[in-house]
Formats: C-alpha cells, sequence, structure tokens
C-alpha cells in the first residue's frame, strides 16, 4: 500500500507536466491556472469564515478525546457505498456493454482518488479512461453515464435538504461574503434545485429523443464550429447521446434514483459513525442535511479534495444545530479526512494494480477524443 502511494506522488508532477503540454496545445493552459487558483482562493475564503473565531484550545481537547476506533464501521459502510456506486455505473452502461460490477468497483475507486488529489474533477475523465481501455467502452458515452450519476446525486442532496427545511431556514444568517453580495446556505440549495433539476429535465428529454437532440445538437455544431472540428463534434455527439440509454426506462430511471438514494443515506451513517467518536449527538435528518449541503457545495470549483468547501458549510450546519464550533469543527475535520484518505488509498493501489500511468491514462484519453 506503502509504495502505491509513493508512485502516486512521483507520478504527479509528470502528470501535472503532461495536462500542462497539452492544455498549451489547444489554447486552455492561462484556463486551467486561472481555474485552479480561483479554486484555492474560494478554498481559503471558506476556510477563514470557518475557523475565525474558533476556539483552539477547545478544537485541540476535541481532536484528543475523541474515540476514533469507530471511524471504522463508518470507513466499512462507505466501502458498501462505493461498491454500491460501482454498481448503479454497471447498471447505467448496460444499454452499451454489460460490464460485471466487481471489474467497476476498482475504476471507481481510481475514479474518487483522482477527484480528491486534481482538480476539476480529473478523476472522471480518469475512470473513463481506464474503462475505454479494459473495457472498450468509448469515453463519450461513459462521460455520459458520468454526468447522470452527477445530476441524480445532486437530486437526491437537495432531496435530503429539503426534508429538513425547518432546520435549514436557521441557516439563513450564515453566509459567506462575495463582493457585495451574502451567499447564504439557503442561497446554495436554490440555486442548487434550478441547476440539478434543469438538467435532468434536458438529460430525460435528450434521452427520450436522440434522434430530436441529435439533430439540435448538429444544429449548433454547424454553424459554431470550425469546418475541420464539425464531424469529430457529431462523433462525440452521439457517443454522449448512446451513453443517456439507460435513461429511456422509466424502470431505469427509478432504479437509478432509488439506488443514489441507498448510496447517500450509506454515506449518511458513515457521519453518524464518526460522530459517536466525538462527544455530541444530533439527529440523524441533521446528519443527512449536514451531507446534502457539504455535497452540494463541492460542486463550487475549490483546491484539490474540496477544502473549505466541505468544512465550512458542514461546521455550520452543526453550529446552527447548537454544537460547539470546537467540536463541530474537530468532527468535520476528522469526517473530511477519514472520506479522503481510505478511498484515495484504495484508488492508488488499485491504480498502480492496473499499471496505467497518468502520462499513459491522458494521452489515450486526447486520442481518443481526437478520433470521434
Amino acid at each position: 500500500m506503502t509504495n502505491s502511494l509513493s508512485r502516486l506522488l512521483k507520478n504527479q508532477r509528470r502528470f501535472q507536466h503532461l495536462w500542462y503540454n497539452e492544455t498549451m496545445k489547444h489554447g486552455k493552459t492561462v484556463s486551467i491556472r486561472w481555474q485552479f487558483w480561483l479554486g484555492v482562493l474560494i478554498s481559503a475564503v471558506f476556510l477563514y469564515f470557518a475557523l475565525r473565531k474558533l476556539d483552539w484550545a477547545n478544537f485541540w481537547f476535541s481532536l484528543q478525546t475523541a474515540n476514533y476506533w469507530w471511524i471504522i464501521p463508518g470507513v466499512a459502510v462507505y466501502f458498501v457505498a462505493v461498491w454500491a456506486r460501482a454498481w448503479r455505473w454497471h447498471y447505467l452502461l448496460k444499454p452499451i456493454k454489460s460490464i460485471r460490477t466487481r471489474v467497476m468497483f476498482p475504476i471507481t475507486c481510481i475514479g474518487y482518488m483522482g477527484n480528491n488529489v486534481y482538480p476539476a474533477r480529473a478523476g472522471e475523465v480518469l475512470r473513463a479512461v481506464i474503462l475505454k481501455r479494459r473495457e472498450g467502452v468509448p469515453i463519450s458515452a461513459s462521460l455520459a453515464t458520468i454526468v447522470v450519476e452527477r445530476i441524480f446525486d445532486g437530486v437526491v442532496m437537495l432531496a435530503f435538504v429539503f426534508v429538513n427545511l425547518t432546520q435549514l431556514a436557521r441557516l439563513a444568517e450564515v453566509a459567506v461574503p462575495i463582493g457585495s453580495w451574502d451567499v447564504t446556505i439557503q442561497d446554495i440549495a436554490i440555486w442548487g434545485s434550478v441547476a440539478f433539476f434543469g438538467a435532468l429535465v434536458i438529460f430525460l428529454l435528450a434521452a427520450m429523443f436522440p434522434k430530436v437532440t441529435s439533430r439540435i445538437g448538429q444544429w449548433f455544431i454547424d454553424r459554431l464550429f470550425p469546418a475541420r472540428l464539425r464531424q469529430k463534434s457529431s462523433g462525440i455527439l452521439n457517443k454522449f447521446l448512446d451513453g443517456l440509454a439507460s435513461l429511456r426506462s422509466p424502470v431505469n430511471v427509478l432504479m437509478v434514483f432509488l439506488t443514489s438514494v441507498v448510496i447517500w443515506l450509506l454515506e449518511t451513517v458513515k457521519y453518524w459513525f464518526v460522530m459517536h467518536a466525538f462527544d455530541f449527538n444530533v439527529s440523524f435528518f441533521t446528519l443527512m442535511l449536514m451531507n446534502g449541503v457539504v455535497n452540494l457545495a463541492t460542486t463550487i470549483p475549490a483546491a484539490p479534495g474540496y477544502l473549505g468547501t466541505f468544512d465550512a458549510p458542514g461546521i455550520a450546519v452543526l453550529v446552527a444545530d447548537g454544537i460547539d464550533q470546537a467540536i463541530a469543527t474537530g468532527y468535520t475535520l476528522v469526517l473530511h479526512v477519514a472520506l479522503w484518505v481510505p478511498i484515495t488509498v484504495l484508488g492508488a493501489y488499485y491504480l498502480t494494480r492496473e499499471g496505467v500511468k497518468w502520462s499513459d491514462a491522458l494521452r489515450q484519453e486526447t486520442e481518443e477524443v481526437s478520433r470521434a
């Protein structure tokens, strides 16, 4: 396991160097640098507002007196949730190719490891690349199923939030000033509702009417893309629509939704287990609200590992429920680490076992897109 992590760290600079070279070819280097530093700035702002009034002595005391044995069952439940994610991905891919869940599980772990280590959710592209290498599934189709996953995750997170409307109202005063505007957690929930439900409707319509969607997409391609890119773009569009095939059945849509609910309930159970390591107690519904809020907030661009965007909203939810800030901060920090480390270590192990180098993976992805 240690060897896996060391290889991951050794390959980090190589990956970043290749990423720089590849994006330079497409004129995107400045854009990616700008996005990265924007994420770092946003993380810093969230951390500042989370920690500015923290009683550091009580915070350290909460960490020193925590019973960390409770993390073990939490991690076990979390990996059950990851297996459910692998099954859901297998289910979404069935119209394209039936792949066993035990094959999908390591690839899923690698993807989440990539999301934790690198910015811009690079792990989503990475798992699509590895799936292409192993099973021959077109990257565009695979990415379509991954986008569908994210949309259903967002819908379930919003359901968790709105099930707790009374507690959500307590967070109206918790705000992060951005310029002259104070952004509250309620604002994030409202924006998230519009974004995720709107995206769900669009994707369902695209899946139900692929020919119409293809014609509309082709109309835009013909008018907005240079002639040399039109054929490639059309190929990507058609493969992407193939990836939405599972949404053409109401039964499939219901199954994906219910699986998503189970996944996030299992993750909330991890929140519950880790809570027992600290000297406080809140209801399971409060932890559902916290889960929903922090995962909606992590859609905001931030530094790798969702630094700040996970922590500040989580602390705010617990403080609004009457938990001391020092204890809430200690719990949220430990929870964040317990969510980040196990899947990152396991993903690094599977990446090493697959024999995939970052450079090879990204080169394969670039070649696939260019051939589409």
